[in-house]
């Protein structure tokens, strides 16, 4: 019987640069950057990154959080009170 490896969640902001391409940074596990010419591949640039992350967690025996449990909303502020 095949074992079933669980599937970790992590959120990730992506974000253009003004050069071109998308830095992707995981919130969660500080350092965790990566960056890619189109989304797809900093999305698969970060996946990568968040696997070398684990395995390096992991190898000194720290315990691996998610977000799981979590989910990201934009929310719109008023900037008036930054020229007060």
């Amino acid at each position: 019987m095949k074992k079933v490896t669980p599937k970790l969640q992590f959120n990730v902001v992506f974000r253009p640069e003004k050069e071109g391409g998308f830095t992707a940074t995981v919130p969660l596990l500080p350092g965790c950057i990566s960056y890619g010419k189109t989304l797809n591949e900093a999305k698969e640039m970060i996946v990568d990154a968040i696997d070398g992350y684990l395995l390096s967690k992991k190898k000194r025996g720290e315990v691996v959080e998610t977000d799981a449990n979590s989910f990201i909303s934009t929310l719109s502020v008023s900037d008036r009170k930054i020229y007060a």
